[in-house]
């Protein structure tokens, strides 16, 4: 038994006709007649009863139109389930991302366009250091990461691509003497206690533009791999922090925000994720958001 004769047995049932089945399912009426006979012969009996005027369902036959149906019905389902998953458009999707990538707005507006077009995918996000990004996607527990570059993503079997680069601020409490200035220097900073987001490798490239312009003078007092724990120290009065632009966005009482005069000093952003992805799921969210950076 196959679906074809299940499709037959259904037209000549809804039918009642031999003749206007064939011409619904665009056969002639022998062969239609032989297929019915050829599953008649395989149950064991007859599932019609023929007159000359119409053709009626046996006993046998009302139930198995109820099961055909369901058959035809779950077929369905089942081929546009598969279809669907190699679109991508169902399964799922784990997304990590740091602390500050919130605050870019890219992150939010890639989820929230992912989940417009394909709703039924189920979404996992969840903050993941940078550092944990590219192992936790290379063991299959996160599919995307959002980070800033580090040395960790160098490798062949991690897909990178840019998202961003923003200006450094520098976070300060609201009593702090250098408030005045609108825009600071490096300079202005020698000798201040300082507070890094270590958010990458030790030696990243603020950390040695700070000690190759202030020397000895250069007080880091500070490190945390948290971005709300670095604006809490600054707020506390406990050092300056270094921050991305972004993350200007976050008010925190007696916390104020000054531009750091130093165009070449930016922090980034990039998406990460495998190399090759074998996911029809995790293809389609790279394949919608990359369009847009």
């Amino acid at each position: 038994m196959e679906l074809r004769h299940l499709r037959y047995f259904l037209a000549v049932a809804q039918e009642g006709h031999f003749g206007r089945a064939a011409e619904r399912l665009n056969i002639v009426q022998p062969a239609l007649s032989m297929q019915i006979k050829a599953l008649e012969a395989e149950l064991g009996g007859a599932l019609f009863i023929r007159t000359s005027r119409r053709v009626e369902l046996t006993e046998a036959g009302l139930l198995m139109q109820i099961e055909a149906k369901r058959i035809l019905e779950q077929a369905e389902h089942a081929r546009r389930t598969a279809e669907r998953s190699l679109r991508g458009e169902t399964g799922r999707l784990r997304v990590g991302f740091a602390g500050n990538a919130i605050f870019s707005g890219k992150l939010i507006s890639d989820l929230r366009l992912f989940h417009k077009n394909f709703p039924d995918v189920e979404l996992t996000i969840r903050e993941v250091g940078p550092q944990e990004q590219v192992d936790a996607i290379l063991t299959g527990l996160l599919d995307v990461g959002y980070t800033p570059a580090h040395s960790n993503i160098a490798v062949p079997d991690i897909a990178v691509r840019s998202i961003g680069d923003w200006e450094i601020l520098v976070a300060l409490p609201e009593d702090h003497s250098l408030v005045k200035h609108s825009c600071l220097t490096i300079e202005m900073l020698a000798g201040q206690p300082l507070v890094l987001y270590e958010a990458h490798d030790t030696h990243e490239h603020l950390f040695v533009l700070l000690t190759q312009r202030l020397g000895t003078n250069c007080h880091i007092a500070y490190r945390s791999g948290s971005t709300l724990s670095t604006l809490a120290i600054a707020a506390t009065g406990l050092g300056l922090a270094l921050i991305p632009a972004p993350l200007q966005q976050v008010h925190i009482p007696g916390l104020v925000y000054r531009r750091l005069n130093e165009p070449d000093l930016t922090a980034n952003l990039v998406l990460i994720s495998r190399s090759q992805e074998p996911g029809e799921t995790v293809k389609a969210y790279l394949g919608l958001v990359t369009q847009l950076v």
